[in-house]
């Protein structure tokens, strides 16, 4: 008890119990306040009833003796909120020269644990400025995970945990280990053992328990998490590599053993894994299935997932497996039946590992695969493959390299009469076709092109549409526009002047739009789809499809009429034309995909 404090008690003018707490806001100690922070004692006045604080976030604070005891609490002079009021400067050095000290204080100070949002309460703004923060924290939570001094969250909404200072490094890497909950945890744990071994290269005693806790725990976990079971079973042989005393037991379950049991199931579990882990198990195929290895691990390549797809390649190309790689591929793409990750692998790796199989069919089996996704119920899947296909401005010419007259032009017409890209997006990509292959500018405004010479067919509908979108562009977008030149202008220096030329440049595309829909309304012929007969598939019909079991029912209507996400498709389309002319019982090739005609009813 502070001797003045002692005084009053003896004197009997205050009780024991108000004195010990009185005497915890005696000058010079630290106490907390809940709005204005960690605070230190200035000076006070007991006859007075009064005392001055120092806090955080309002120096010189003067508060009554009885408020102060209400609003705050004892606060330890070695918290971490009291010496950021003490020792501000020192903490501030240790942001660069020592995080993980400065991360053990905080973590000290509050009881060995705590959240990382909370962590960030307690530096930013006032030991490290929030800029900094960020880009700090990445380099202090890869030191604090090297130095073991703490067990860094893989999740933000884990906490961050002191470790036990009597553990040896090798003993909290196994103590991680053992304490993780989860297949995934366990992986990460074996992870750090792995990369850190040196620790525990001589406990043979735990590398055993370990090996054994891993195989009992695959074995429980397979059926629900089969990724994170092979996650776990590679890091066992990962750990079999460096030491020099684990010995597995004959009864203990092999990596080709799962790969064996579980085969149907692996390629859609093992999207997760990183590339590294997935060549892992593939590695396993040959011991798995012996002679018919290239068989198996063929029939998971359109599934694995982009990683996954690309380590198949190389395993099989580094085992002069290639030949199979490239028939395999090469009987999908002629198919129309490969995936989007297969045919986006293809194109990235057009000039290297894909080279052998990579011509215009490729170009034909995405055009075939984007429509057949935009027509299918469900998610895309087909998204990045059709971003990459915009994107990637060589990708058209390399396609149609070593293509002929006419396998550039069904290649361009497929593109252009299709339905998959918004009309810029279309013209340019055709204005790529073009470039590589000058002889197809006639789809666009020569004898071959079908637009020119017939006219279009659209529903009185989409033409209104059509024509608002003319009367907007015209009334309002370009208008605008003019608006838009005027004040640029006024800015001043043309040479300099971004917004002019995006102004400028705007105008440009307007015009160009205002064109081609002056072209298309002028020349389309409307139609309300009355008194179509269903005598066979035509323009304004309904089809009901059946493709191996799979029933589907499509609408073909007019050249603007297309809805995909309610099976409405331009008679344009490559499905529609395969399917025109057609009557109940028939059977067509539609986008390379047997279907049968189970029903025609008219559209209206």
């Amino acid at each position: 008890m502070h001797p003045e404090v002692a005084k009053l008690t003896e004197a009997g003018r205050i009780s024991n119990e108000v004195g010990e707490r009185l005497s915890q806001l005696a000058p010079g100690k630290f106490c907390l306040h809940k709005n204005w922070g960690a605070g230190k004692v200035k000076s006070w006045d007991l006859q007075g009833g009064k005392l001055v604080i120092d806090f955080e976030y309002n120096e010189g604070q003067e508060m009554g003796l009885k408020l102060a005891l209400q609003k705050t609490t004892e606060l330890d002079g070695d918290h971490f909120r009291a010496q950021k009021l003490e020792s501000m400067g020192e903490l501030r050095g240790m942001v660069d020269k020592d995080p993980v000290g400065l991360v053990v204080r905080i973590l000290k100070s509050l009881g060995g644990s705590l959240k990382l949002d909370q962590l960030e309460r307690e530096l930013v703004g006032s030991v490290i400025p929030e800029a900094n923060y960020k880009k700090w924290w990445e380099g202090a939570k890869k030191a604090l995970r090297e130095s073991r001094a703490a067990v860094v969250p893989t999740k933000r909404t884990d906490p961050l945990v002191l470790r036990d200072e009597s553990l040896t490094a090798g003993e909290s890497l196994v103590s991680d280990y053992f304490e993780a909950k989860d297949l995934k945890t366990k992986a990460r744990a074996l992870e750090a053992i792995i990369k850190d071994f040196s620790h525990v290269s001589e406990d043979a005693e735990s590398q055993a328990k370990i090996a054994s806790d891993i195989d009992s725990t695959v074995r429980k976990g397979i059926k629900l998490h089969l990724g994170q079971a092979l996650d776990l079973l590679v890091g066992r042989d990962d750990l079999m590599e460096v030491s020099d005393n684990l010995v597995l037991e004959d009864s203990a379950l092999r990596l080709s053993d799962l790969v064996q049991t579980e085969s149907s199931k692996i390629g859609s579990e093992l999207g997760s894994l990183p590339a590294a882990r997935q060549r892992k198990v593939f590695e396993a195929y040959p011991a798995a299935f012996g002679d018919t290895w290239v068989k198996e691990i063929l029939a998971i390549f359109d599934i694995v997932g982009p990683r996954g797809l690309a380590e198949i390649a190389k395993l099989l190309i580094e085992n002069e497996k290639s030949e199979f790689l490239y028939v395999y591929l090469r009987g999908h793409v002629t198919g129309r039946t490969l995936g989007p990750d297969s045919l986006l692998w293809i194109c990235r790796e057009r000039a290297k590992l894909a080279a052998p199989i990579f011509d215009h069919e490729v170009g034909n089996a995405i055009l075939s695969l984007l429509e057949r996704d935009a027509m299918d119920d469900g998610p895309r899947k087909s998204s990045r493959l059709q971003t990459y296909f915009i994107d990637e401005k060589d990708l058209i010419a390399d396609l149609l390299e070593k293509a002929d007259v006419n396998e550039s032009k069904n290649f361009g017409r497929k593109l252009n009469q299709g339905q998959i890209f918004p009309e810029l997006d279309r013209k340019s990509l055709m204005a790529r076709v073009i470039k590589v292959a000058p002889e197809t500018q006639e789809l666009l405004n020569g004898a071959d092109s079908e637009q020119t010479n017939s006219g279009q067919i659209s529903s009185w509908d989409s033409i209104d549409r059509k024509k608002a979108e003319y009367k907007d562009l015209v009334d309002n977008q370009i208008p605008q526009n003019r608006e838009d030149i005027k004040i640029a202008k006024s800015y001043g220096d043309l040479r300099e002047n971004a917004e002019y030329h995006m102004a400028k440049d705007n105008q440009k595309v307007l015009m160009r739009r205002k064109a081609d829909y002056e072209k298309s309304l002028s020349n389309v012929k409307g139609t309300d789809f009355k008194d179509v007969e269903p005598d066979a598939v035509k323009i304004g019909t309904v089809v009901n499809l059946d493709a191996s079991g799979e029933k589907k029912e499509i609408t073909i209507l007019g050249a603007w009429d297309s809805d995909p996400d309610n099976n409405v498709i331009s008679y344009l389309s490559e499905m529609a034309k395969s399917l025109l002319g057609a009557k109940v019982g028939d059977t067509v090739d539609v986008v390379k995909t047997s279907m049968t005609v189970k029903g025609i009813k008219a559209y209206k």
